[in-house]
């Protein structure tokens, strides 16, 4: 199995693809009202930076989001019926006229409704804190202290209706999740730790990178092999980089071409690094069927694969596939896949 991975330096605002090109949307934009993005808002429309100047918060909050609505725009053209958008983003707290939050994840919510696009009930993962004092504000004297922001939401949105597929689709069923991986993955709280970025603090605080592990498990999620996942605001190429792990194609697009340098380093020994994590992903599994065995329920099926007990029928074509090889191209670079149980 192959898959592809462009990237392309440009504006996401006007995305070079065809119409039904992409089947899922995995992205972390710009927060807008976040200070370390205020210079790249502001360059694309001046009157946020006047907005700004004047402490005008809620003028330069719709601005930012008029910007972002553009790009929607695009991706409800270039995503296929039923097709998933996930936009992780995090609410912004900040002092201009006065301390408010301004609230990134409804705002979208809205213009993405107003796009057509079904929403789908949404995630909340809790980040690191990086601090024992969490509390914002006045200290030990009420009323005037504020939660701290310790979680990003990703929000979910479909493209029409519900995806179809052919009856036993074989890539679909490869593609399967285990009973247990679904229970946690499916549910509206995550706990994710660390970056898995290997990144260098300059280019992670100019990106604004996420963990690998968000959009690895989102393209599990809503994605199958062969599928074209589409980033429009690839920063450092975390999506991609999920893409490939995944065995899924890729699409980025990115204003600063200073970061896409970046992402050759993060390729280095991407194949023993995805072994691993195929092989990781089979323990875990076999040790929740060692578990079961003790006093869960009885395991009737059995993964054809890996001749290991499974919960479910939707189980048992389900099969691992870990990165080979990666060479450049013209466009950015393509990667070989091989089945977990072929590889030494």
């Amino acid at each position: 199995m192959e898959s592809t991975h462009a990237v392309v330096t440009g504006d996401a605002r006007d995305l070079d693809l065809p119409s039904d090109a992409v089947e899922l949307v995995v992205t972390s934009p710009p927060y807008p009202m976040i200070e370390m993005w205020d210079d790249a808002f502001a360059a694309q429309d001046s009157a946020i930076g006047d907005a700004l100047a004047a402490e005008d918060g809620d003028r330069a909050f719709e601005l930012m989001h008029d910007l972002l609505e553009t790009v929607w725009t695009e991706l409800r053209r270039v995503l296929v019926e039923g097709g998933i958008a996930a936009i992780n983003v995090g609410d912004a707290t900040r002092s201009l006229d006065r301390f408010r939050q301004y609230p990134n994840a409804a705002e979208i919510t809205s213009r993405m409704r107003n796009q057509g696009f079904d929403v789908l009930p949404d995630i909340i993962w809790r980040k690191p804190a990086n601090s024992a004092a969490k509390f914002m504000g006045s200290g030990m004297v009420p009323p005037n202290a504020y939660p701290t922001l310790e979680h990003e939401s990703i929000l979910l949105f479909r493209n029409g209706g519900r995806r179809s597929f052919p009856p036993g689709d074989e890539a679909r069923y490869e593609s399967a999740y285990f009973w247990e991986e679904r229970n946690r993955w499916f549910s509206d709280l995550w706990d994710v730790r660390g970056t898995d970025q290997d990144l260098a603090e300059s280019v992670r605080d100019r990106s604004g990178a996420f963990p690998v592990e968000i959009p690895l498990r989102l393209i599990r999620m809503f994605s199958v092999h062969g599928d074209t996942v589409i980033d429009p605001f690839w920063g450092t190429g975390t999506t991609s980089l999920a893409a490939m792990l995944a065995g899924r194609n890729s699409v980025g697009y990115e204003r600063d071409s200073d970061l896409l340098a970046t992402f050759d380093d993060r390729l280095e020994g991407l194949p023993a690094r995805s072994r691993e994590r195929a092989r990781d992903r089979l323990e875990r599994h076999r040790e929740w069927v060692r578990e079961q065995a003790a006093d869960g329920p009885d395991l009737a099926y059995e993964n054809e694969h890996y001749g290991t007990p499974v919960r479910t029928k939707q189980e048992r074509q389900l099969r691992l596939y870990a990165v080979e090889s990666v060479r450049e191209t013209d466009e950015g670079y393509a990667a070989t896949h091989a089945p977990v149980e072929t590889l030494s």
